[in-house]
């Protein structure tokens, strides 16, 4: 069984492997294989790398860079190496930001707590959504400028810029990843969208009472419960070695441990893991990029071609060739309703991977999350586990 302990959750993930991590362990030992690397190609919430570390060389890799934040906490002795009175410290910091705020912008604050009116509710809103019109004369702004009145309230928004800001102070220690994860777990269950930053949910008067229950929850309070949390238990006793990288797929293979196992995992149907969480990708690089369209999109978002019916079959082409030519091992997940069938697949490896390598096919009933993409919440898919072993 999974320590479950050593990976703890961090946000709402479309897709995620959480559930059945076992079988994912299993399918990988069953291969039988005397290779020293597992390879976390598609990391996502890294949690499929962050599962191995007690047990083999791990290199986690996503073109996503909040992906990487995940992994480093993941591989992180932070039991050990933070300092107990450390969140006491960081909140002082983050009291003086949010203060300093407060002296400079006092307009941008609302209280939801006396709201009770659907009109009032809907004016305050789009008050500050027109904020991203405004100049903010104070530094680690991105948010309060850029995402008011959307998944956050501008008073949530000036917290996680203020987080974020004293993360920056802790950039060479090892809590700064810890920081920032901790700061994305609080994102999460304070928007106000259904579990993912595709869109911001639209004030209706039905789902006004809904919302003001996100708009009052305390961005400080989950933050600091999940910093707590994560480094009471997260430690790094073994001597596996790791690499992180965020590289697209193609080029991360070229660069893997020969006699590697590839875990691969890649986007199943034309839903852009990029604009469902690029708030995240915003908060980990917080680099002011341009924002478009009403959900607050980077405009340099990636766009796999994994989700593209045009592009797809050749990415699983150039999957196989990566996987072949470093002489390693894969597993590959995919859902028995993605983007190209199951005998499609076979046929593709066939024709790269040829005689050299022994295929085996597995399922099992998985719930997908589907985080609010259409009326149902999940959907039961049957998740494809096919082995290929490289034959000596």
């Amino acid at each position: 069984m999974i320590d479950n302990s050593q990976i703890p959750h961090f946000v709402k993930y479309m897709g995620s492997k959480r559930e059945i991590l076992d079988y994912i362990h299993l399918s990988i030992e069953s291969l039988n294989v005397d290779s020293r690397w597992v390879c976390d190609l598609f990391g996502g919430t890294s949690i499929i790398a962050g599962s191995f570390k007690h047990k083999k060389n791990v290199h986690a890799n996503d073109i996503q860079e909040y992906s990487s934040v995940f992994a480093r906490t993941y591989f992180s002795n932070l039991k050990e190496n933070v300092a107990t009175n450390c969140l006491e410290n960081i909140k002082k910091r983050v009291d003086e930001l949010v203060d300093e705020f407060d002296l400079k912008y006092p307009e941008i604050n609302f209280n939801y707590s006396e709201i009770n009116d659907f009109k009032q509710l809907k004016e305050i809103e789009y008050q500050q959504q027109s904020f991203i019109n405004k100049s903010f004369e104070i530094g680690f702004s991105l948010f309060t400028k850029c995402y008011s009145g959307t998944y956050w309230s501008s008073n949530q928004c000036k917290w996680i810029d203020s987080i974020r800001a004293v993360a920056e102070e802790h950039i060479d220690m090892e809590e700064y990843y810890a920081i920032i994860s901790s700061l994305m777990f609080a994102m999460s269950y304070a928007s106000q969208s259904t579990g993912h930053f595709a869109q911001y949910r639209e004030i209706t008067e039905s789902n006004m009472n809904d919302i003001l229950i996100y708009r009052n929850k305390n961005i400080w309070t989950l933050f600091a419960k999940k910093f707590e949390e994560i480094t009471e238990i997260i430690d790094t006793t073994s001597n596996f070695e790791n690499r992180i990288t965020t590289l697209d797929y193609v080029d991360c293979l070229r660069i893997i441990e020969r006699n590697s196992i590839v875990y691969a995992d890649p986007p199943y149907t034309n839903v852009h893991y990029s604009r469902f969480y690029h708030a995240l990708e915003t908060l980990v690089k917080y680099d002011h990029p341009l924002i478009k369209h009403k959900g607050r999109y980077r405009d340099d978002r990636h766009q796999s071609p994994f989700d593209k019916k045009t592009e797809v079959k050749n990415a699983f082409k150039l999957l196989f060739k990566g996987v072949k030519d470093k002489d390693s091992h894969l597993i590959l997940s995919y859902s028995d309703n993605g983007m190209i069938s199951l005998d499609e697949i076979l046929e593709i490896s066939n024709k790269v991977f040829g005689v050299r390598y022994s295929v085996e096919v597995k399922s099992k009933d998985h719930i997908h999350m589907k985080m609010g993409r259409s009326d149902e919440y999940q959907m039961d898919v049957k998740e494809l586990i096919i082995s290929y072993k490289r034959l000596d």
